[in-house]
């Protein structure tokens, strides 16, 4: 089963809770506070294993959440921080964020790793807020929520050689025949549903790794046939291998077989139209095969491109020998990375994010007879915050009036009594004499 696209939802692991707690030796007076820090979450990491070849184990498990720090310790120990999830995938998985669609990572080498969904940190316990003026602090923060969110993982088939061309011009065969491939052989359009991948000896001591890719046909940058499935594997290959049916047994016409594929190509990606090519001229032991490429020929130095005609018969394996060694030959002047721009190093790209100033990060909206504070950083506050005891209630309560949120529900109109709702939480409003 060749699976080539998943989508799954990926959690880090939360933080641990600090802890309040205090010394009790007999002979320590006025022990002071000892409670540990929470210790924190596990990332969700991806990493590539090159023993992988499909996306087929994400259509059984779609869900991948990290372990939770354990909790902070008395006499001061840390909780210990929990273990990373390693979740392998196989080369040439592009990772997209489901909501943004943004590109999180392009994953082409083994043991590329990236962090998918990092862990939380964990809560801080009361040794971290003893002051002069408390030296027995009762506060202690709950750890910090695991990033969560749902990806989609897309794999571009990692070949050197990519066989493209119509539906049943003989891609299958001609991977059959120069590897140990079997694909399936029909001589009806689409026998091939999937990617099949096969590595080519050359013979003289050369190898690369050929994809045969399913049937293209026109219209397939919109999603016609197997559309956008077939598309994305092109990107990945060093060298096209376009293959012809040169006989035009199925009553069209060669040439312009090939120039609706590369036009196909370019509308998908313009940079496709850039990449070096060899057209197999196949079916050459056909009836009215040469008469077709003197033609096909003809016609294309009136394009001025220069592209090398290889012609063959793969099922008679004519010809198909000086096409590997031609193929071999322009593999070793190309780069071994694929030349599309999508593939920067991604990790190399730094982002800038809007820091809002102290006393912008927040808005104040009228729900009916209460007030709704929305502020990132206020929620996150919130749950980190142990309501649990006196003293964390009042060191959240000055955060807001830190915060001028106190004068903004002022200006606003806010009375005693009134409700406050932040996040899924609400609180009463209460003027302070």
């Amino acid at each position: 089963m060749f699976v080539d696209k998943a989508k799954i939802y990926v959690k880090g692991g939360d933080g641990g809770d600090g802890l309040v707690a205090f010394r009790r030796e007999k002979y320590v007076p006025e022990g002071g506070p000892a409670g540990g820090d929470g210790g924190d979450g596990g990332d969700v990491i991806f990493r590539v294993d090159e023993g992988l070849r499909t996306l087929v184990d994400f259509r059984y498990q779609k869900h991948f959440k990290a372990q939770r720090g354990e909790k902070g310790r008395n006499k001061s120990q840390h909780g210990a921080n929990a273990e990373d999830l390693i979740v392998r995938v196989p080369p040439g998985t592009v990772v997209i964020d489901d909501d943004t669609q943004e590109i999180i990572a392009d994953l082409t080498r083994h043991n590329q790793e990236v962090v998918v969904a990092k862990g939380g940190r964990g809560g801080r316990g009361n040794t971290r807020f003893a002051t002069a003026n408390n030296t027995a602090p009762e506060i202690a923060e709950n750890g910090e929520e695991g990033e969560e969110r749902w990806v989609v993982l897309e794999l571009k088939v990692m070949a050197d050689v990519g066989l493209v061309g119509f539906p049943s011009v003989g891609k299958s065969t001609l991977l059959s025949v120069v590897s140990g491939a079997k694909p399936k052989i029909g001589a009806y359009h689409f026998t091939t549903l999937t990617p099949n991948l096969g590595v080519v000896e050359v013979g003289d001591g050369r190898s690369f790794v050929m994809a045969d890719l399913p049937g293209l046909i026109e219209g397939a940058h919109e999603g016609v046939g197997l559309g956008h499935e077939f598309l994305r594997h092109v990107e990945r290959t060093r060298i096209i291998v376009h293959v012809v049916d040169m006989a035009g047994t199925e009553g069209r016409d060669p040439f312009e077989d090939w120039e609706k594929i590369n036009g196909e190509l370019k509308l998908y990606n313009a940079k496709l139209e850039e990449r070096p090519q060899i057209i197999a001229a196949n079916k050459m032991d056909m009836p009215g095969a040469e008469e077709h490429l003197s033609e096909f020929k003809r016609r294309l130095a009136e394009t001025g491109r220069d592209v090398t005609i290889c012609p063959i018969s793969a099922i008679a394996k004519s010809g198909v020998q000086e096409l590997l060694y031609k193929v071999a030959d322009q593999l070793e002047t190309i780069p071994e990375m694929p030349l599309v721009e999508e593939l920067a190093d991604l990790s190399e790209r730094k982002v800038y994010r809007l820091e809002r100033e102290e006393g912008e990060d927040f808005t104040i909206r009228r729900d009916n007879e209460a007030f709704v504070i929305e502020s990132p950083s206020i929620e996150k506050l919130i749950k980190r915050t142990n309501f649990s005891t006196h003293e964390s209630v009042m060191r959240f309560a000055r955060i807001l009036r830190k915060k001028g949120i106190d004068a903004a529900l002022r200006e606003r109109g806010a009375k005693d009594g009134q409700t406050i709702r932040i996040g899924d939480y609400e609180f009463e409003f209460v003027e302070q004499e």
